[in-house]
C-alpha cells in the first residue's frame, strides 16, 4: 500500500512534468477509431457507453477499451484488457504490452472516462497518441482537447455533450 503511495506520487510528478511541454496538435479528420480509458472504481457501465457510441454511428470493430482497476486479483476474468499500478514502474513507464498496444494506436477520439485524478490513468492517457482527447473538467486542463463538465456517472449527459460537439466541430 505505502509503495503504491510512492509510485503515484512519482508518477504524478513525472506526467505534471511532462504536461508542461505538450505541443496540441489540430485533427481536421472524421472521428472512425476510438479509444475509451476507464476508471472501473467509479463506473461499471462500460457496456452501456460502448452501445450509446455504436448508436451515434461509430463502428464497435473501432472502438477499443482499457480499464484501470485499483487492484487486480489473481483468478478475475476481462473482457477488456485491464491494468493496474503494478504494471507501472517507478519510473513512469508502463509495463504491460496490451497498454503499450493501446498508447500506441493512433485514435480519432480518445475518450478519457474518468473525474479522478491518478498518476496511472493520466499517465496513459498523456501518452497516447489520439489525435483528439476528450474528458471531464476536473481533471488536469492540459491532458485533453475538449473538456466536458459533468460527472462519471452520468454517462449519458456526457455523451449527449460529447457529439453535440463533434457535429458543431464537423468530426462526425
Amino acid at each position: 500500500m505505502f509503495f503504491n503511495y510512492i509510485k503515484e506520487l512519482l508518477t504524478k510528478k513525472i506526467v505534471k512534468k511532462n504536461l508542461s511541454n505538450v505541443k496540441l496538435s489540430s485533427s481536421d479528420g472524421l472521428i472512425k477509431t476510438v479509444g475509451i480509458v476507464f476508471d472501473e472504481t467509479y463506473f461499471y457501465e462500460k457496456e452501456d457507453l460502448v452501445k450509446e457510441l455504436v448508436s451515434e454511428g461509430i463502428l464497435e470493430i473501432n472502438i477499443k477499451v482499457l480499464v484501470f482497476k485499483d487492484k487486480i486479483k489473481k483468478n478475475e476474468t476481462f473482457d477488456y484488457p485491464v491494468f493496474s499500478y503494478k504494471n507501472l514502474s517507478w519510473n513512469g513507464k508502463i509495463e504491460k504490452l496490451e497498454v503499450q498496444q493501446f498508447v500506441n494506436e493512433p485514435f480519432d477520439l480518445l475518450i478519457n472516462y474518468y473525474d479522478i485524478e491518478k498518476a496511472a490513468l493520466l499517465l496513459v492517457s498523456q501518452l497516447s497518441k489520439a489525435s483528439f482527447k476528450v474528458g471531464f473538467s476536473v481533471v488536469d486542463k492540459r491532458l485533453n482537447h475538449f473538456m466536458i463538465d459533468t460527472n462519471a456517472e452520468n454517462h449519458k449527459i456526457f455523451l449527449n455533450e460529447l457529439f453535440k460537439y463533434l457535429r458543431i466541430l464537423n468530426k462526425i
